[in-house]
């Protein structure tokens, strides 16, 4: 089974900074980590691959610093990782971004499993995912929380708002999945070194990598997404915990919310 893993390295939100005047995320001096779902994908690629034997593919798309974020990657056990890198990708949004990833798995001999993670904690669109199937034409299945597979049927366990469902699918898919699949394992102390010894190299593709395609839908240019404003969240009312019996705490939950004009009576 040969799978691909789409991955992005995206800042710690932890110490996400923005500019006042730029509305901008500040990147300099913030670390960078493989967002979190994206490394799901990857562990359970590699679940797969004990599994059923096949190889495991990371893709990324970002700055040439993102290489670190690929050899994490193949730390863990991916047999091989790429990197789309190009000024001409510079400004991609969603649509623009599934499309040079699309073009760039397209150039791969052959897959049988995609594997992305639901949504990147720096823009949180979920959309990448979704367009890359659409781009290829594959069968898709998002907010996955289990996967099973026997002979060429993928059997996923899909969350809903209100519970889940159970999909079944055939191969090629793509599958974009939850935190709650898997538990990410740590890389091990050979992968570590082969990853960082040249043992394992990270691949740079350029533009000129994806074949005879149309270099309109890259960068800025192929990015019909603009964004308005770019905004710290701010918690300006604070909690309030009553006290008091069962009975003065409605009575006292009431008046608040009277207060509030939340009801009349």
């Amino acid at each position: 089974m040969d799978i691909v893993v789409c991955v992005k390295q995206v800042p710690d939100t932890n110490e996400v900074k923005i500019d006042p005047e730029e509305g901008t995320l500040i990147r300099e001096g913030v670390p960078s980590i493989i967002n979190p779902e994206d490394k799901n994908g990857i562990e359970e690629a590699l679940k797969l691959k004990e599994e059923f034997g096949g190889t495991v593919t990371v893709l990324s798309m970002g700055p040439p610093q993102a290489e670190k974020a690929l050899k994490e990657a193949l730390a863990m056990g991916a047999d091989e990782a790429i990197l789309l890198s190009d000024k001409a990708f510079a400004g991609s949004d969603t649509l623009a971004t599934s499309y040079i990833l699309s073009c760039a798995i397209e150039q791969l001999d052959d897959f049988d499993m995609i594997f992305c993670g639901r949504q990147a904690i720096d823009g949180d669109t979920a959309q990448v995912g979704s367009q890359i199937a659409e781009n290829l034409g594959i069968p898709q299945v998002t907010y996955v929380e289990d996967v099973k597979v026997e002979d060429n049927t993928v059997e996923v366990k899909r969350r809903l708002e209100d519970g889940y469902s159970v999909l079944e699918t055939s191969l090629p898919v793509l599958l974009t999945v939850l935190g709650e699949v898997n538990e990410p394992r740590y890389p091990s102390i050979k992968g570590i070194v082969d990853a960082h010894s040249g043992e394992t190299e990270v691949k740079k593709w350029g533009a000129n990598k994806l074949g005879d395609v149309d270099q309109s839908k890259f960068g800025l240019s192929g990015s019909p997404t603009q964004v308005h404003d770019t905004f710290v969240p701010t918690h300006e009312k604070k909690a309030e915990i009553l006290s008091g019996t069962p009975e003065e705490k409605a009575h006292k939950l009431i008046d608040k919310l009277k207060e509030e004009k939340v009801v009349s009576k």
